[in-house]
């Protein structure tokens, strides 16, 4: 389907704007952002930015905050450099995907790391 790989391709040309520009934002909340998709609405009207921030939980928060204040500049630059119709408004999501695998990866390497090195505890 034709329409299905145009918003692939707006998406992906998203992505790459917005993990360009979001470093280059001078706002000191930001932490170190990586954007790790754009999911844009069938109707072009909106579009959800995923991305993952390392830190505590208040490094998480601030980021969101100066994310969500740097909206209207970041939407400006990707109407600069992405030619449509219809400029998306951008909503941000934090991702945890990423999380969710680290924790999985930790759960596995303690059960290796029990099952090799301390089986014998076990009688």
């Amino acid at each position: 389907m034709a329409g299905h790989s145009r918003m692939d391709r707006v998406s992906e040309e998203f992505r790459e704007v917005l993990a360009e520009e979001i470093p280059k934002l001078k706002d000191p909340r930001i932490g170190f952002v990586t954007v790790t998709g754009v999911t844009v609405s069938p109707d072009l009207r909106r579009a959800t930015v995923f991305y993952t921030v390392l830190g505590e939980e208040s490094d998480r928060r601030a980021t969101a905050a100066a994310l969500r204040s740097a909206r209207s500049r970041l939407r400006s630059e990707v109407g600069r450099q992405v030619r449509l119709r219809f400029l998306p408004e951008l909503e941000f999501e934090e991702d945890d995907a990423v999380e969710r695998g680290s924790r999985v990866e930790e759960i596995l390497e303690r059960l290796h790391r029990e099952e090799g090195g301390s089986g014998d505890d076990d009688g």
